[in-house]
């Protein structure tokens, strides 16, 4: 299981909005057969694993990080498949959470005289796809909330230099999670001040995500290096404040402009997330800045929070931090993480915690 879990995290960022799957035939006590969902709409990880078999698969055991699909979809149901080819036992890593399947591929296999063990490393099972859990029960994306700082804590100096608080370690992580996820989101304030292009800079074959920015006057520039660089991945999340003839300009260069209700003044966010979930967008990494971390964590739209911190020290009573706007007045309102993990990125800490 822990070889199929693997496998399926190959698929990172170019299966969704499906799940990663990955998957591992054993006969006789070796390992004959072995794939992964590669891209979205191509064949599911048990069909690629049978394909790649290097002896007859009846009788054998499939190990599977989620069940197998029992609809019709863009591909044939893999529950069928697998009673067809007569595989003799299926060992999976959690339930489906789809609707469409919930139970009903691990039914069908029972009903068809196959074996069906479930539960082998769930919990990595259920985070692998933390994403395609969200979406596929809430149709709502995954929210990322990820910042950068020093060990005092700030994400810039007092004359907001930035770069680079981080190692080449960490930012290149940051390039990778671009690539996992489907879309970055970025506060106007951050455009102004940084001008970012919010692409991925890898060596390699990557698919640069969709770029949001939060914009409620719509202040940002038409000669702005994200809009100059593939216009048509741009969505600017505005409000009824915003001049018409601005987004007018904006969608003739192919930029998406969503008009939103205001909330506390501002663009109000949880509009946003339905509207992207309707877009099948399925999952946000907010990059920046300050203000919009503040709202979107007050507005509860933060799954999960990932945050690299450098040795370095800046100081300075007005230089930045990761999370600004209004504040919690009192600690009991504080937000508490849990599920703590750290990572040495180079000689930067990256810690991830869930909300």
């Amino acid at each position: 299981m822990k070889r199929a879990i693997a496998l399926a995290k190959k698929g990172a960022g170019w299966v969704n909005p499906n799940p990663m799957v990955g998957a591992v035939i054993v006969s006789d006590g070796k390992i004959i057969g072995e794939g992964h969902h590669e891209y979205f709409g191509g064949p599911h990880a048990e069909v690629n694993a049978v394909r790649s078999a290097s002896g007859p698969v009846a009788g054998a055991t499939l190990y599977v990080t989620l069940e197998p699909c029992a609809h019709e979809g863009k591909t044939p149901p893999c529950s069928k498949m697998l009673v067809d080819e007569q595989i003799g036992r299926v060992v999976i890593g959690t339930a489906d959470p789809n609707p469409l399947v919930n139970g009903k591929g691990i039914r069908f296999l029972e009903s068809n005289g196959i074996v069906v063990e479930t539960g082998v490393l769930r919990n990595q099972s259920r985070r692998l796809n933390e994403v395609f859990n969200k979406f596929i029960t809430n149709h709502l994306p995954f929210v990322v909330l990820k910042s950068a700082m020093t060990l005092d804590g700030k994400i810039a100096t007092v004359t907001n230099a930035s770069r680079w608080i981080t190692g080449e370690s960490s930012r290149r992580k940051v390039h990778r999670l671009r690539q996992e996820l489907s879309a970055v989101m970025v506060g106007v304030d951050t455009v102004l001040a940084d001008d970012p292009l919010l692409n991925i800079r890898l060596k390699g074959n990557w698919k640069n995500p969709l770029k949001i920015i939060a914009d409620t006057h719509c202040r940002i520039p038409m000669g702005a290096k994200l809009l100059a660089n593939d216009p048509q991945l741009a969505i600017i999340a505005s409000t009824g404040l915003a001049p018409k003839a601005k987004i007018k300009e904006l969608e003739r260069m192919g930029v998406q402009v969503i008009v939103c209700p205001l909330k506390n003044g501002k663009v109000d966010l949880g509009y946003v997330m339905r509207s992207l979930g309707e877009m099948e967008i399925d999952s946000v990494m907010i990059e920046g800045g300050s203000t919009l971390a503040f709202s979107a964590l007050e507005e509860r739209i933060v799954d999960k929070v990932i945050t690299f911190i450098a040795p370095k020290i800046l100081g300075g009573a007005t230089a930045p931090t990761p999370v600004g706007g209004a504040g919690i007045a009192n600690m009991d309102g504080a937000l508490d993480l849990k599920d703590l993990k750290t990572t040495r990125m180079g000689n930067d800490i990256m810690i991830e915690a869930w909300l």
